[in-house]
């Protein structure tokens, strides 16, 4: 984890980030240079100790004031930079006072700052190295006013401060960093999130222009070619009204059949667009209604055969039913096969797939032609199987049949 200044800390951020954990540092600081400064007035009743306690620890508080500014000014090198000098300077005046002045004991209080400092400055190794170092210090310097087991217990009792004190700062810097962490990744979750919603709605565009432009194929291919047929069976009758009227009735009956046949087509255009049907009553029960209420060629027969009854989940049932009626489509359309059978394995391993005797077709072919409607609906189909995690299979070659097959793919399981 990377360290930050001591300065760093102590001044606040931006609102939203400052809490009155950013602020303990400096308040622990000022809580400290102040008892030490409160008691060198109530302890030295003498002028000339009360005037040169008093200028040291002036000294002593511009340098830690002024250390942030200069350390920006004078960055962290091999050796530390300006804080290293500024580090021995501040314990060179501490322990001065401590051996010039009696009864200054209370004095190594401010090893607790520095120690707090460190710290934030150093790696933990380095700082736990330089608050062992105020241990020794503080006793050498208590030596000249007490006896050595009272200069050593006093000693002792100042870095338990210390070491209290440090590993505090070094607690209280690990939760800002981790707060500061924790904040920047909720922002970029936010932002990832309103990316994904974005992309949403893309995909939603997408699937809406999707379906419109095979609706429009599907009118183009069907209902659109049979209205132009019925237009020009109404012109042909018109011209036989005045030619040859016996042959109108004929024609007539011809324009019927376009009629129907349109009708037709439109039944089941409509029928695509009516996604419930799968969720009233299951896969199984939304494929045999639609083979009840799709027409059929003359001469072609399409069976389902059904096996298990494990229900899928919603999206899944929907984009099969959607696969598995494209893939009759296009049996009824292209094919030209007698008889097709529609398999539902509903149970472990889940799939489906369509299969005909009729003419088959090239599959190369099929998936490199980009004409509208080229690819008799592989990709559309491809397209629904990938949104429901399913794999899609398609073997035929000309004069063979087809077999479409779609199965849950094998990292996928049913919930």
């Amino acid at each position: 984890m990377p360290l930050q200044p001591f300065h760093a800390m102590i001044i606040p951020m931006k609102t939203h980030l400052a809490t009155p954990s950013r602020w303990l540092p400096l308040l622990t600081a000022a809580s400290i240079f102040g008892a030490a400064l409160l008691r060198t007035l109530l302890v030295f009743r003498e002028a000339d100790d009360l005037t040169l306690s008093l200028s040291v620890l002036g000294i002593w508080l511009m340098l830690l004031v002024s250390e942030a500014a200069i350390s920006r000014k004078w960055p962290h090198q091999k050796y530390g930079g300006y804080f290293s000098i500024y580090l021995v300077i501040q314990t060179s005046l501490i322990c001065m006072l401590l051996v010039i002045l009696d009864r200054s004991d209370f004095l190594a209080i401010l090893f607790a700052i520095l120690s707090m400092q460190v710290m934030y400055r150093f790696r933990p190794k380095i700082g736990r190295l330089c608050v062992g170092l105020f241990a020794p210090l503080i006793a050498l310097s208590l030596t000249p006013s007490y006896p050595v087991s009272e200069a050593n217990a006093l000693a002792l009792i100042y870095t338990g401060l210390n070491i209290f004190v440090a590993f505090y700062s070094r607690a209280t810097q690990r939760a800002l960093a981790v707060r500061t962490q924790n904040q920047k990744m909720a922002a970029e979750l936010e932002t990832n999130n309103r990316q994904l919603q974005a992309y949403s709605q893309q995909l939603e565009q997408l699937a809406t222009a999707r379906e419109r432009l095979h609706l429009a194929r599907e009118l183009h291919d069907s209902v659109t070619q049979t209205i132009f047929s019925m237009n020009l069976s109404t012109q042909s009758a018109l011209v036989l009204l005045e030619r040859d009227p016996g042959r109108v009735a004929g024609q007539l009956d011809h324009l019927n059949q376009l009629a129907q046949s349109a009708l037709s087509e439109m039944h089941v255009l409509i029928t695509e667009l009516r996604p419930k049907q799968v969720a009233e009553g299951g896969l199984a029960a939304a494929l045999r209604q639609h083979l009840f209420s799709r027409p059929l060629t003359e001469g072609l027969s399409v069976s389902l055969e059904v096996e298990g009854d494990q229900p899928l989940m919603p999206a899944e049932e929907q984009g099969l039913f959607r696969i598995a009626q494209e893939a009759v489509n296009n049996v009824v359309k292209h094919s030209g096969a007698s008889q097709a059978t529609i398999r539902l394995h509903q149970t472990e391993p889940f799939w489906i797939e369509v299969e005909d005797n009729g003419q088959g077709f090239d599959l190369k072919t099929a998936q490199t032609d980009n004409r509208p409607g080229g690819q008799v609906g592989l990709s559309g189909m491809h397209e629904r199987a990938v949104e429901i995690g399913w794999e899609l299979c398609v073997i035929t070659s000309p004069g063979t049949g087809t077999r479409i097959q779609v199965k849950k793919s094998a990292g996928e399981k049913q919930t």
